[in-house]
């Protein structure tokens, strides 16, 4: 079975994430935890969690249907000192919020080398600081996204999530998230039936399918290989209709969430309707 559902708004107070999911028919979903534009955030209080979770009780959302994504201002790989360590915080901060709110999942951007270290000193870095959170927390899956490459951002290749994975301690709490826009900007084709096997195949050599935790699905703006994350409508940049069709299909996506990040959220009923048609 596919989960399938959106990145959708907390205006208005986590809880209500929950609702606009349902409204959405959506069978799985994605929020943030808090502003992800600051580090300071209003800690949970027992309401908040307790409406939370109700919602999901009401809505019949399971903590597996539901991938919160951590703030955009963390880097774990961070190549200043200081505010590597306030990245750290920030992040145990959110894995904790994840765990008052009784999920199980956190998705996460990996981090930046800034020009500064080069990408084998920042995949140790973001390595050091997973390891560093798991210590600090508890029963949290946290789950890599891979990235599309843009500026000096870590994680665009299959490569880069392997070597994290590999210096992780507790590899009963480290998973990975991929986005569509994202491997097919960074390099990963998926146009055809034969390319798109051809990148699953790296995938499950490289990294493993036992590492799948979640799936952002998006069209790309941007053409292949561009490095340029610019996420589109479903059928309407240059990855296409046949990449999501076949995915849909596909057995080793199943069971777990698969997100809507796409520019038009007016159509993301639609889009979820049509995702769920062609299971």
């Amino acid at each position: 079975m596919k989960y399938i559902g959106a990145h959708v708004s907390i205006a208005g107070g986590l809880n209500m994430s929950v609702l606009r999911a349902y409204q959405l028919k959506a069978t799985a979903f994605s929020f943030f935890t808090k502003n992800q534009r600051q580090w300071k955030s209003i800690p949970l209080s027992d309401r908040m969690i307790f409406d939370f979770k109700t919602a999901c009780n009401k809505f019949n959302y399971q903590p597996h249907q539901i991938l919160p994504h951590g703030s955009y201002l963390i880097n774990l790989g961070h190549p200043d000192v200081d505010l590597l360590k306030k990245s750290r915080y920030a992040f145990v901060d959110e894995i904790i919020r994840c765990y008052d709110l009784g999920l199980k999942l956190i998705n996460f951007h990996p981090g930046s080398h800034l020009y500064k270290i080069t990408e084998d000193a920042c995949l140790e870095r973001i390595a050091n600081s997973i390891n560093w959170s798991l210590s600090k927390t508890q029963d949290i899956t946290l789950v890599i996204e891979n990235t599309a490459g843009q500026g000096s951002n870590i994680g665009y290749c299959f490569e880069h999530l392997a070597s994290i994975i590999n210096r992780i301690e507790d590899k009963s709490r480290i998973g990975v998230c991929l986005d569509t826009c994202h491997l097919f900007s960074a390099g990963y084709d998926l146009r055809t039936k034969d390319l798109y096997n051809r990148t699953f195949k790296i995938f499950d050599r490289i990294v493993g399918f036992n590492y799948l935790k979640g799936v952002h699905i998006n069209d790309s703006k941007s053409h292949f290989n561009s490095r340029i994350d610019r996420h589109h409508s479903l059928g309407k940049g240059y990855i296409g209709c046949e990449t999501f069709i076949w995915m849909m299909k596909d057995n080793r996506f199943d069971n777990i969430p698969i997100i809507l990040e796409t520019i038009n959220s007016d159509i993301w009923l639609e889009e979820i309707s049509w995702l769920k048609s062609k299971q």
